[in-house]
């Protein structure tokens, strides 16, 4: 009798056993997706970086081959230092409005009235480009600037 209710204990063992190995292995798997979506979330931000990285030296690339003396027509929303909530009129420059509709087909929920670009200083050779953008609705918006110097021909 003694073997039998023996065997008895050993089958209820290997089902708790079973549990609780379904339960570790499902932790293993949440952690794992958790670590997948994080990494595809940190790949997704340094792709945009680069692109809004990519895109700023092509404005200040256009603005280095313009006129000198219209260089100040590049500014847009130029005043305001906040990221995303500059302040000013928009440009109107055929050039910059191109490059505004490469920036607004490169990140999605893009507003133009949030990106700034400033000329000025001595000679309009400070340049400072502020780019904004969102992933989602709800996410906070992720910003580039950048800061130059033009050296005119």
């Amino acid at each position: 009798m003694n073997a039998v209710t023996h065997s008895k204990a050993q089958r209820g063992f290997s089902l708790v056993e079973v549990l609780v190995a379904i339960v570790v292995f499902s932790f293993g798997v949440l952690g794992l997706v958790r670590l997948q979506a994080t990494a595809v979330k940190m790949s997704t931000d340094a792709r945009q970086r680069a692109e809004a990285t990519f895109l700023a030296d092509q404005l200040l690339a256009r603005l280095l081959i313009s006129n000198p003396a219209t260089a100040t027509e590049f500014n847009h929303m130029a005043g305001g230092t906040s990221a995303c909530a500059p302040t000013g009129t928009a440009s109107t420059n055929a050039t910059l409005l191109d490059w505004m509709s490469q920036v607004t087909a490169a990140f999605p929920r893009v507003n133009a009235s949030e990106q700034q670009v400033i000329v000025g200083g001595t000679n309009n050779a400070d340049v400072t480009i502020r780019l904004c953008w969102k992933n989602g609705e709800d996410d906070l918006p992720h910003t580039l600037e950048v800061y130059n110097r033009v050296q005119w021909p």
